[in-house]
């Protein structure tokens, strides 16, 4: 089962997500990422620790989403673990569930000249 953890405060945002989705480790997993409004995307297939120990000591945001995967869509794999941006790389989003109409959406979307970075049927959002 997934997990969606989100910060805004003013206290340092990965150690507060990480706490939060390690809460919640006992639910099962493949992938885990999180986004930080001012240090960008990390993303691990693996644990939370694993993800945990890419990330830089010293983050300078206070403002994050993270989410644990359990694949649905695409295989578990880095370029398909959550969060996911838009194409200006301004909005970030995580989700939980399933879309069930995503293939229609995306051959939609691609017909409109859109491009995905992964097989995730979060991306069509």
């Amino acid at each position: 089962m997934c997990v969606i953890v989100g910060y805004t405060g003013f206290k340092p945002a990965a150690p507060i997500l990480l706490d939060g989705l390690r809460s919640a480790e006992y639910r099962g997993y493949d992938s885990v990422g999180l986004y930080l409004s001012k240090d960008g995307v990390h993303k691990q297939v693996g644990t939370v620790q694993s993800l945990a120990d890419k990330i830089p000591l010293e983050t300078h945001s206070t403002t994050g989403i993270a989410h644990t995967r359990w694949a649905t869509h695409g295989e578990p794999c880095e370029k398909n673990t959550h969060p996911h941006c838009d194409h200006t790389g301004s909005v970030w989003l995580v989700h939980n569930g399933m879309i069930e109409n995503s293939n229609e959406l995306r051959d939609d979307l691609i017909r409109r000249g859109h491009t995905f970075s992964s097989k995730t049927d979060t991306e069509v959002l």
